[in-house]
């Protein structure tokens, strides 16, 4: 096992329990490594080969580029997209609800599609953004926030009350999934509750707190499970591995010809249609601005991405050592087998013939096995970042992922052997 890369995935995940957090962990270690933070509202500064930046949109989005030997519309781009976000719960405003004997429970809305009953009995904790309040009403101080300490818990219905519970349960998403907060002892709290936990963790007046982007997160640590040691379980693997991996390889690339590009937006589990998901013209944006540094001239920004290629790095299903029949009979990624190229015929996954071709010559380069995936043809699949992006701007570009089990549920597992391979593939895909 490789420690730094194993170790470095566990601290990226324990420091990243929602989209926000991520970002900021991103962020920082960018930082740490002489990436400049760009102002997108600022004109973009004069570039040279080997110059490195990052912008960020929403403080959930994070876009980071090193700038390659040769114009890009002489070499284009090469991409590696991830997301920051996963599915979970969302707090509601006024959320506190009170309950018989004084219990609060939050009122909490699903965000994408978890597994639900993964989240029951865990001890959970809130994490986000708050808005808090300033003389100007359009700017906002925005404030990130983890509670470390577990805070809240969802508890399950005994089965003494429900004998049928493991014959299948099907389960309300605004009755049965809210969690508990605690128990009120003095009726000024009620409603107060947590405010006051934000305006002590913020060390600000809860008068103050205008507004909050937040969701729940398992406070159980990710960590290394196995006889061996062969794998990760943590929550979230599902996309943060990916942004890992594509952190880790662009940190330990050199300056080549191409500008090398990172792009973790927000929202791909809802669809990506928003300002910092893949569906806006964030990162078209962006590129176009690196592109006009070098030529104004817009065709060169066209000539740029005929040149380019993107990989869509978002985690694949690895063949179930329970249900081998739900694959598709003929192509079983397995854990510990490599990076996956995904592939589907009605298209949604951007990978042809000439992408997979390309992305499996990269990782025979890089020494790294590779497998594919496609749906078992009774099942429809799901979709990604690839074809949004290529909607926008037609470049070449694979879907692919790392195998992984209990995709969505609130605890992942995949094989540290994977995340080692896919680090080397993508470090090996932006020194080419």
């Amino acid at each position: 096992m490789n420690k730094e890369i194993i170790n470095g995935l566990l601290d990226f995940m324990n420091a990243s329990p929602v989209n926000f957090m991520a970002a900021k962990t991103l962020e920082g270690v960018l930082e740490e490594n002489g990436f400049k933070r760009l102002d997108l509202t600022e004109n973009m500064p004069k570039l040279q080969p080997g110059d490195q930046y990052f912008a960020t949109k929403n403080g959930t989005a994070v876009f980071a580029f090193r700038v390659g030997e040769k114009a890009p519309a002489e070499s284009g781009f090469k991409l590696i997209c991830a997301h920051s976000d996963s599915p979970g719960f969302r707090i509601k405003p006024n959320a506190e609800m009170l309950c018989e004997g004084g219990i609060v429970k939050l009122n909490t809305e699903v965000y994408g599609g978890p597994i639900l009953y993964t989240w029951f009995d865990r001890p959970l904790s809130v994490a986000g953004r708050v808005l808090l309040r300033t003389n100007n009403p359009m700017k906002p101080i925005e404030k990130r926030i983890k509670v470390e300490r577990p805070l809240l818990i969802i508890p399950h219905l005994a089965i003494h009350f429900n004998r049928a519970v493991n014959d299948g349960n099907k389960l309300s998403k605004q009755k049965d999934m809210l969690p508990v907060l605690g128990i009120i002892n003095d009726k000024l709290e009620q409603g107060n509750l947590l405010l006051n936990v934000i305006a002590t963790e913020l060390g600000c007046k809860k008068e103050d707190i205008i507004d909050f982007d937040l969701s729940l997160y398992d406070t159980t640590k990710a960590c290394v499970v196995g006889l061996n040691d062969e794998f990760v379980s943590s929550g979230r693997l599902d996309d943060l591995a990916m942004a890992h991996a594509g952190l880790y390889a662009l940190l330990n690339s050199k300056t080549t010809e191409m500008t090398q590009v990172l792009a973790v937006f927000d929202n791909e589990e809802t669809g990506s249609g928003t300002k910092q998901g893949a569906a806006s013209p964030v990162l078209k944006n962006l590129l176009h601005r690196i592109s006009i540094q070098f030529n104004p001239c817009t065709g060169d920004f066209y000539r740029a991405i005929e040149q380019s290629f993107m990989i869509s790095a978002d985690m694949a299903h690895a063949v179930h050592p329970n249900y081998p029949e739900k694959h598709d009979p003929t192509n079983h990624p397995v854990m510990g087998g490599g990076p996956v190229i995904k592939i589907n015929a009605n298209q949604k996954y951007v990978t042809d013939a000439q992408s997979a071709a390309v992305f499996a010559e990269v990782c025979r380069k890089a020494d790294v096995p590779v497998q594919y995936f496609v749906n078992h043809s009774d099942s429809a699949g799901g979709s990604t970042l690839g074809n949004i992006l290529t909607s926008q701007m037609p470049m070449r570009g694979v879907d692919m992922g790392n195998p992984m089990w209990a995709m969505h549920s609130c605890r992942e597992t995949i094989c540290c052997a994977d995340q080692e391979f896919v680090c080397k593939a993508f470090t090996e895909f932006f020194n080419l």
